[in-house]
């Protein structure tokens, strides 16, 4: 889809009520519901994040989401594929502001050129403890990325029309910290197994964006 027609109906994004859980639970791994069960008081003082599915047209004028798959480090999200974003600091004035800086920072997209649209459903990581807040925004100009080299492996491009594709929404055998592999729901973007929270958001995503393209 060219740029141009993209941002004159995502705009209607921000009059739409969010799905939340709905769209969540599509795309949610089958023990989640157990482990956040289990989790429900730590939840209540979970650490906040916030991060950014940014819009933004390629040089052709097409439009393309951002997603970044994250260095192997010794942690719960190590070498998975995310959103740019990270945790909230006390500086920070919102977590909307969060999300923007931390997309500064691993991808090298200035916030001058970042406009928010909606702020979309929370969601809870048992695993890590983190309370996370994504936002869906828009660049009008074609970024010039660069990587935090310490944290960010690669930085991926998503086409809108593959990102949209039911077709490339499966069931894949992944790692867990549990040490076993499990079936999950997934989406598979650029090659790329993306499950988990990054999915269970990205469900969200898909819905709202269904609703006004």
């Amino acid at each position: 889809m060219r740029f141009n027609t993209f941002l004159k109906s995502v705009v209607k994004v921000k009059h739409l009520e969010l799905f939340g859980e709905i769209s969540h639970a599509k795309m949610s791994p089958p023990y989640r519901v157990e482990l956040a069960e289990k989790m429900k008081a730590k939840s209540q003082s979970a650490k906040k994040a916030g991060v950014m599915a940014l819009f933004y047209p390629n040089i052709d004028g097409e439009t393309y989401l951002v997603l970044i798959l994250r260095k192997t480090y010794k942690g719960v999200h190590s070498a998975q594929v995310g959103f740019p974003g990270g945790k909230y600091e006390d500086e920070d004035l919102d977590l909307k502001i969060t999300a923007i800086r931390e997309t500064e920072e691993e991808i090298g997209v200035p916030e001058s050129i970042i406009e928010v649209i909606k702020k979309m459903s929370p969601l809870y990581i048992p695993p890590s403890n983190f309370m996370v807040h994504p936002y869906l925004a828009v660049s009008k100009i074609t970024p010039t990325f660069v990587k935090q080299e310490a944290e960010v492996e690669a930085i991926i491009e998503v086409k809108l029309h593959d990102f949209l594709d039911d077709s490339n929404v499966l069931n894949a055998s992944v790692p867990t910290s549990f040490n076993r592999d499990i079936d999950v729901p997934a989406f598979n973007l650029n090659n790329q197994i993306v499950w988990g929270a990054t999915a269970m958001m990205l469900g969200e995503l898909k819905d709202l964006l269904k609703q006004v393209l």
